[in-house]
């Protein structure tokens, strides 16, 4: 897959940060909101300190969010490290998780006693489409038609995304292999509470939270 090199300018890609569902063990995927814990609030406090660090104070910088509350309650803690306006961001349905059907708030340990084989732990990601939810080529295609219509944003750029739905974008973005079982490209999972940097199709770490036992979406 050919990486997106059109942009000129520096994407921070951001996973937002612990919720009280990640806390739980719930799968939440599209939820509209799932509230952060005090883990995540901390989590983006260091992602907000980190890229100020980088860009310093009110930097040239355009936000986009998921429209899920905990994508943007993590943008409010960043906006403000940045002394940035959090109402100037825009929001976008099609960066938001991947949509888990009737899997939607379960346990993942009761859905594990039925279907054992239904997470790769290893990659942390779903073996089999959620029932009436949607598959990693579904997500491609919704983050590819949002960068192309927002490939002219100027300058540098904050997005505010989730687990599963950032690996894909990243995928995308870096162009990495399709890989065939999922239909996507996929990039490698970074904890809640992460930052990357991709610029002309490049992706550098910015900041890594500290691992947790959180489920994938």
């Amino acid at each position: 897959m050919t990486a997106r090199t059109q942009r000129k300018g520096r994407d921070f890609i951001a996973r937002h940060g612990e919720t009280v569902f990640n806390a739980a063990r719930r799968m939440q995927g599209d939820h509209v909101h799932t509230p952060l814990t005090r883990a995540g609030f901390a989590q983006a406090d260091a992602m907000g300190a980190a890229l100020r660090e980088i860009l310093g104070a009110k930097p040239r910088l355009t936000l986009w969010s998921s429209s899920a509350g905990r994508a943007l309650q993590t943008l409010a803690v960043i906006a403000e490290h940045l002394e940035l306006d959090w109402h100037d961001a825009r929001h976008d349905d099609r960066l938001v998780e991947i949509g888990l059907g009737d899997w939607s708030g379960r346990y993942y340990a009761d859905l594990a006693r039925e279907q054992p084989a239904f997470l790769d732990a290893e990659q942390r990601l779903y073996r089999t489409r959620p029932p009436g939810g949607e598959w990693y080529d579904g997500i491609a295609a919704r983050v590819s038609r949002w960068l192309d219509d927002t490939d002219a944003d100027p300058g540098d750029r904050l997005v505010l995304m989730h687990g599963m739905s950032s690996r894909v974008l990243r995928g995308v973005m870096t162009g990495i292999d399709i890989l065939p079982q999922f239909d996507a490209p996929i990039a490698p999972d970074l904890p809640q509470g992460s930052l990357v940097m991709i610029e002309r199709g490049i992706e550098t770490l910015v900041h890594r939270a500290g691992a947790s036992a959180a489920a994938p979406a």
